[in-house]
């Protein structure tokens, strides 16, 4: 219980082998200390770490390039342990070496804000580091210092904001386990802040982040629990954004019953919603991306009309500024457009992504470059097939 905030982690088995000697019990030790009243020896002096001190050692190995993780489902699933309700208070109870207030807070937020465009604009490859190096070093410094409990809620919702961004990042630059404990620790930090929208959006990136990887009764239980965080809110747009999460993970999971019924709900939800972008992560979720991802979900259920619909309603209707992302539902375009055997559409489509995608530092990006090389040779004879090779030869 004292580990993971409910029983039927441990069992009679590993004892056993802990009172036998046949097993040390390294990573139990404090919890062993601390619900039994004892004082181990074996240099176990080290306090619990919290979300803070945990995200602040993976920004630290991840500055340094120390290590490589690997993504796992039950790394996703442990968001779904119960938050440490006292992780704020505690913090401000201790004397710190510099005082906080919203003024710090507010530079938190705007550095997330620019770091997030820039790499919306030119993709996660850019500037990670620079997001880490902030993280660690600046915002780790008022993140110990002194502060108002109201001021640490708004300093842990902040933070989660920018590690979140940082697991964003990670993720589109293709390292999957980074991303993983980046959102891990962002939902840690907004539940422990109070802020239920923040904590179920990085419950949506890891939903996310699993349908990609395989893991989908991971990815359902994470989409489920973060739509029903959604309930509570009164913002359209989250309400879509989880939805069509939702959505995505039950087409996955081959419940088309359940994805029909939340792409319905999701676009009622983006229907009601104002154009204009609020200031939290959920409120940029645009019409032009809810298309885009419906889109999708109609694809992966078979209706490649609906799909090819909401692309074109993405792009030509919605618009989507960015290049990396205008690039990447352009690359989807133009598979299914192949797949309906609109095939000189979708050569001329994979052109236009090809030129979007000039100087974009992806991991999405070069999946679509890999998928178009694939798929070009299937197309013999053709000039426009023969041109896009070369085009796609000079890039790759």
């Amino acid at each position: 219980m004292a580990r993971w905030g409910k029983s039927g982690f441990l069992d009679r088995q590993q004892v056993y082998r802990w009172e036998t000697g046949r097993r040390v019990p390294t990573e139990w030790l404090p919890y062993l200390e601390r619900v039994l009243h004892l004082d181990l020896p074996g240099g176990n002096e080290a306090p619990l770490a919290d979300t803070v001190t945990s995200v602040m050692l993976l920004g630290g190995t991840d500055v340094d390039r120390r290590q490589f993780l690997a993504a796992s489902a039950a790394v996703g699933l442990a968001a779904l342990d119960l938050p440490d309700a006292e992780a704020v208070t505690r913090r401000v109870n201790k004397p710190g070496p510099v005082g906080v207030g919203m003024g710090e807070v507010s530079a938190v937020r705007t550095m997330t804000t620019t770091l997030g465009d820039a790499a919306s604009e030119l993709g996660g490859g850019h500037a990670r580091h620079l997001a880490v190096r902030y993280l660690t070093v600046d915002v780790r410094r008022w993140l110990d210092g002194r502060y108002t409990e109201q001021t640490g809620r708004e300093l842990f919702a902040a933070t989660a904001e920018l590690v979140h961004l940082i697991g964003w990042m990670a993720r589109d630059e293709g390292n999957q386990g980074l991303s993983q404990k980046y959102h891990l620790y962002s939902f840690r930090l907004a539940a422990e802040a109070g802020e239920n929208e923040l904590a179920a959006t990085a419950l949506r990136g890891l939903a996310d982040q699993a349908i990609d990887l395989g893991h989908v009764p991971t990815a359902v239980r994470l989409a489920e629990a973060c739509e029903q965080r959604g309930r509570k809110l009164a913002n359209p747009k989250a309400l879509a954004y989880y939805r069509n999460t939702f959505a995505r993970a039950a087409a996955a999971d081959g419940d088309r019953t359940t994805a029909a019924k939340l792409l319905t709900s999701a676009q009622a939800a983006i229907e009601h919603a104002p154009e204009r972008p609020g200031r939290s992560w959920a409120s940029h979720y645009s019409h032009g991306r809810w298309a885009h991802e419906s889109g999708m979900i109609h694809a992966v259920m078979s209706d490649l009309a609906a799909a090819e619909e909401h692309l074109h309603l993405a792009l030509d209707i919605h618009g989507l500024d960015r290049k990396r992302t205008r690039a990447i539902v352009l690359a989807d375009l133009g598979h299914v457009q192949l797949k309906r055997g609109n095939t000189e559409t979708a050569l001329a489509t994979w052109n236009d992504f090809l030129t979007c995608a000039d100087g974009v530092q992806s991991v999405r990006i070069n999946d679509g470059l890999t998928n178009i090389a694939a798929r070009l040779p299937g197309i013999p004879g053709s000039p426009a097939a023969a041109g896009l090779g070369e085009r796609l030869a000079a890039r790759m």
